[in-house]
């Protein structure tokens, strides 16, 4: 029987996705008539009022967006902005609240808060997407199909989701037009903070599958080798001591396919390790959490 914790946790997951797929379903694409974005309803969502709105409707223009007809700059410039604000106060916070935290540790902490996906989400939870005008006619599925996939991961996918990357995009943006407005950093984290929860802490963070995958190998002496069949298949195989244990499929980025036959071989591996399959899992946790102890693994994409 689901404990009183576990049924909390699976009905705020359940409530989240209902959230998300909600503000999924409204559209991404503002027509002619709409172009001006609605500042006001967009000011009431981050907390900060402009004082150059200016700065609010360039950061949510897409270069995609600007014409003849339109005398507005892309967001690429704010995005540039708020890059490098968010990191700032990412590093920041995260030196103030983990003092024993080494550098490494600290930058992995940093990067997994500021990734693609994690401000995509950002963006979907807040529905932020909504006033972005652009002209992608494939956008707003993208957006549909990364709503549905997120659900099945409540923090963060690790590299098992393709999130679209003009929904991070605007959060930087606009997080670059508010600094830009009040150059005040502390203004800047006062405004964003709220929004960007859930924030991954050294008690959330896990490990890349990639990552895990090639630290179980080496500790028990395995051949672990990569197939890359994505040209022909949109697919990449896992071979451990030349036997497959893991496919992953994906045919818009050979990364993720990349990263989901990663996934698949951990599910399976306890197969070569001639295991019980709790056994491996457990190996496979205790590899995460030394991971957590070791500088993060680069360059693994093969």
């Amino acid at each position: 029987m689901p404990t009183m914790g576990a049924q909390a946790e699976e009905y705020q997951t359940l409530h989240m996705n209902e959230v998300l797929s909600s503000e999924a379903e409204k559209s991404t694409t503002l027509t002619d008539e709409e172009a001006q974005p609605n500042l006001e309803e967009v000011e009431k969502i981050i907390g900060y009022s402009f004082n150059n709105k200016v700065l609010l409707k360039e950061a949510f223009t897409h270069s995609s967006f600007v014409s003849t007809e339109c005398s507005a700059s892309s967001y690429e410039r704010l995005e540039y902005v708020g890059d490098a604000v968010l990191n700032l106060l990412f590093s920041r916070e995260q030196y103030n609240l983990y003092p024993g935290l080494p550098p490494g540790r600290l930058t992995r902490l940093r990067a997994a808060n500021v990734d693609t996906e994690k401000l995509a989400r950002v963006a979907i939870k807040h529905g932020l997407h909504r006033y972005l005008r652009h002209k992608k006619p494939l956008l707003e599925e993208q957006i549909r199909e990364f709503t549905r996939a997120i659900s099945h991961y409540p923090l963060h996918s690790n590299g098992l989701v393709d999130a679209p990357k003009n929904l991070a995009d605007i959060v930087e943006s606009t997080i670059g037009a508010v600094f830009m407005d009040c150059n005040s950093i502390d203004t800047v984290w006062e405004a964003f903070k709220d929004l960007l929860e859930p924030i991954i802490n050294p008690g959330t963070i896990k490990t890349h599958p990639v990552t895990q995958l090639y630290e179980i190998c080496q500790k028990n002496n395995l051949k672990l080798r990569f197939v890359d069949l994505w040209e022909e298949s949109q697919t990449v195989e896992v071979f451990i001591n030349n036997e497959i244990v893991g496919r992953g499929t994906y045919g818009l980025r050979k990364e993720v396919a990349h990263n989901r036959a990663a996934k698949d071989a951990l599910d399976n591996i306890w197969k070569v390790l001639g295991e019980e399959k709790e056994s491996a899992q457990d190996q496979d946790q205790e590899a995460n959490c030394q991971s957590e102890e070791l500088p993060e693994m680069k360059n693994l994409n093969i």
